[in-house]
């Protein structure tokens, strides 16, 4: 702990009292002191880094979790894309339900950056159910439409099970059900011999959709050809909703002029939206349920930190007759302190890197369960170390500091 140092001869021959320099610890034995209290109490040791492992775990996967969402929406979008505008009737002046002009989607069609355009029409009083048999009350929340044969393009849909409709099918009794119509009527594949009773007939299954993010209201839907609906279920062919697939460098021009080419005569009577926004929304909300996520994991990691605390205190108490030992044979306060704060930092250290491993498992699982792309960044779990640095440290400073401050004398004889 300490080294001699020779003085010089004096003028009468005779030496100085020698004079005792401290030696200094290197961080290899700063490592090996630090561990001392680690190895022999490894259960404490280890339960007390488990409180911060939790905390790291819960903040990194969060975050990992968030992040892999993000992820998951910006390649849904790219293969989905933003550039399909939906329009739709509004309001009248009086409040009352308007109407788009049958002729809407011709004429929408002949914007110059317009490439693709698709609409459904509501066919009202058109329920669907799987028998007939079944009380007219319960619909399952399934509406029927009619459909243009370009929508499943328009809308970047695809077909789970059969066909889509084609110039043949969409002049007969032929349905295609949406992916939670389909679920509620119980039916996991089409076919000719599947069938549904709907708007007081029957009409055959011919195929099953797949979900579809950019139109949710496809989803709880039936639909059938325009002519069908128009000669079976005396549909009025009016669209109530189309869909347009634009440039993406013309977009917002296109969404500027959409509802005066509905309908020019009442263009304050269209809605006009961009489904994309609506996911780009959804994932805003999840960043702010993320948020208050996060602050759960500070409050966990804190908790383990108090842990961390307390176990360095006890530690202090126990050792007493170790650091009068060490402080009479030549220990300073600073090397005192440091070791008992190189033991925080290496308990809490050891928690961080555990919770790091964690929180990257965590996010993995979640995300392969979900079948998103697995993203946890870099910055997360760098943060997390150096947040359990930061309070490893915090946490061992009072009790390197009292540790430091017992005197030999007092720390042997005080049993």
């Amino acid at each position: 702990m300490s080294r001699s140092v020779a003085s010089p001869v004096t003028s009468r021959g005779t030496h100085p009292p020698t004079r005792l320099v401290p030696a200094r610890m290197r961080p290899r034995d700063i490592l090996a002191v630090g561990g001392v209290g680690l190895r022999t109490r490894p259960l404490r040791a280890f339960l007390s880094a488990v409180g911060i492992a939790i905390g790291i775990a819960a903040m990194i996967s969060v975050v990992g979790i968030s992040s892999s969402s993000q992820a998951e929406l910006d390649r849904k979008l790219a293969a989905l894309g933003t550039n399909l505008l939906t329009v739709a009737p509004g309001s009248t002046l009086f409040g009352d339900d308007a109407q788009l002009p049958a002729e809407s989607v011709a004429m929408i069609a002949r914007i110059g950056p317009v490439e693709q355009v698709a609409a459904i029409g509501q066919v009202p009083d058109a329920t669907v159910y799987r028998s007939d048999r079944i009380p007219s009350v319960e619909t399952n929340g399934i509406a029927t439409r009619a459909a243009n044969l370009d929508l499943l393009d328009t809308v970047g849909g695809t077909v789970a099970s059969g066909t889509w409709l084609n110039e043949a099918t969409a002049r007969y009794p032929a349905v295609v059900l949406g992916s939670t119509a389909a679920r509620r009527l119980g039916l996991a594949a089409a076919g000719t011999d599947v069938q549904v009773h709907l708007g007081g007939r029957w009409f055959t299954v011919i195929g099953i959709l797949d979900a579809v993010p950019l139109a949710p209201e496809l989803d709880s839907s039936a639909l059938v050809g325009w002519e069908a609906a128009h000669s079976y279920l005396g549909f009025d062919g009016y669209p109530t909703t189309v869909y347009t697939r634009c440039a993406e460098s013309a977009v917002q021009a296109v969404r500027e002029v959409l509802g005066a080419t509905a309908n020019p005569a009442r263009p304050n009577e269209v809605k006009v939206s961009r489904p994309s926004d609506a996911l780009v929304a959804q994932q805003a909300t999840d960043e702010a349920f993320t948020g208050l996520l996060l602050g759960l994991g500070a409050v966990a990691l804190l908790v383990g930190g108090v842990g961390v605390a307390n176990t360095m205190v006890i530690s202090v108490l126990e050792r007493r007759a170790e650091i009068g030992l060490r402080r009479s044979l030549g220990a300073t306060r600073g090397q005192v302190r440091t070791q008992f704060l190189a033991e925080s930092l290496l308990l809490s250290g050891f928690g961080g890197a555990g919770g790091g491993l964690l929180g990257t498992g965590v996010t993995a699982g979640y995300s392969l369960y979900q079948s998103w792309p697995t993203v946890v960044p870099l910055w997360a779990i760098l943060g997390g170390l150096g947040a359990t640095l930061v309070i490893g440290g915090l946490a061992g400073l009072y009790p390197a500091v009292r540790a430091a401050r017992l005197s030999p004398t007092e720390a042997l004889t005080t049993p």
